[in-house]
């Protein structure tokens, strides 16, 4: 997947793989200024929490990298409205936060010096942020694998894989670590409506590997776990509480009591970016509600009543006492709670 990385800084711009495009067209974004990252990240042209990430922070960068090098109040002004307009693009996932402040940082901690410096140390900045997510996943992977039987099906929701992040994936990162492992994987995709990120992305991704992989609706998850055809569920997340309670894709919670009622591993797998420890439980977490004509239509198709009344919340809480285990770069915490992961939130 490395030929269709999400997130890219070429020759000064922004490059992204429009995953609305997916898969019916390969079609890169060449991005000069942070409005268009605020409008791809809007529009879901760029999706998944670490993605999202990286993406905002490369936004900023775009906001000053052609600003006054004299102009140091104008400069910090620039920043500041390229953060705080990111920052309203899609309010569940932590990692975007985790990124601009990490941004913010960088700019405060260099403006003693030429702003042409702190120029550089933003993008420096903003490339180690997308060049310790790919690490991050590939340490969740190798982590992860263990979890995984030797030769099982996993099922996954949504996409956590390399088009969701900086690169290798998070659950897709576990299924990817297993396999190089010699491990003897196939994998079941949920459609995942309504935008239908398993159906369009996480099986393009996956062939694209050779990875063994069938799509199947949202639907069909109960009849196919109960019928024995799969060993353990693998899912990312966009932002994991204090007692690890975790925000995912629409559909999560259902398949997590779904597992464990046919008593199979659910397993969260998310680098330490999506790990909120300023929001106790779930119930603080803001769940973002998107556009009605995401569920009334497949892409220009409408598909129901124009004016017929929509819910559309974009993500779902699983509460801790039906997560298996959750893996991040630091390891694995099994059935976590608050006490479990004082550790990793230190």
């Amino acid at each position: 997947m490395d030929e269709l990385q999400a997130v890219q800084w070429h020759n000064g711009k922004v490059r992204l793989l429009d995953q609305t495009k997916l898969p019916q067209e390969l079609v890169l974004l060449e991005i000069s200024d942070y409005h268009g990252v605020v409008k791809s990240i809007n529009s879901l042209a760029v999706r998944g929490a670490p993605a999202i990430g990286v993406a905002a922070a490369f936004g900023v960068v775009l906001a000053v990298c052609n600003a006054d090098e004299v102009d140091r109040a104008g400069f910090i002004t620039r920043a500041n409205q390229a953060i705080d307009a990111l920052k309203q693009t899609r309010p569940t996932a932590k990692n975007l936060f985790w990124a601009l402040e990490k941004m913010r940082n960088a700019m405060s901690k260099n403006l003693n010096k030429p702003l042409r410096e702190v120029k550089n140390a933003m993008l420096r900045q903003a490339q180690d942020i997308l060049n310790d997510d790919i690490a991050r996943c590939k340490k969740i992977g190798e982590h992860g694998a263990g979890l995984i039987p030797f030769r099982c099906t996993v099922l996954t929701h949504c996409n956590a894989g390399a088009l969701a992040t900086g690169g290798f994936g998070t659950a897709l990162g576990i299924v990817r670590a297993a396999i190089e492992q010699g491990k003897k994987i196939k994998v079941f995709a949920d459609e995942t409506r309504p935008l239908l990120q398993g159906a369009r992305l996480t099986t393009f991704e996956l062939m694209e590997d050779d990875i063994d992989v069938t799509l199947i609706t949202d639907s069909m998850a109960a009849y196919v776990i109960k019928k024995g055809l799969v060993q353990v569920v693998v899912v990312g997340a966009d932002r994991i509480a204090r007692n690890g309670d975790v925000a995912n894709k629409i559909g999560t919670y259902g398949l997590a009591i779904l597992a464990k009622e046919h008593k199979i591993p659910f397993v969260v797998a998310a680098p330490l970016s999506t790990f909120d420890p300023d929001t106790e439980s779930g119930d603080d977490i803001r769940i973002e509600e998107r556009d009605a004509d995401e569920v009334r239509r497949i892409g220009d198709v409408l598909i129901a009543p124009e004016d017929v009344q929509v819910f559309n919340p974009a993500f779902d809480v699983t509460p801790n006492e039906l997560i298996s285990a959750l893996v991040s770069e630091r390891g694995v915490v099994r059935f976590p709670n608050e006490e479990k992961l004082k550790d990793w939130l230190k």
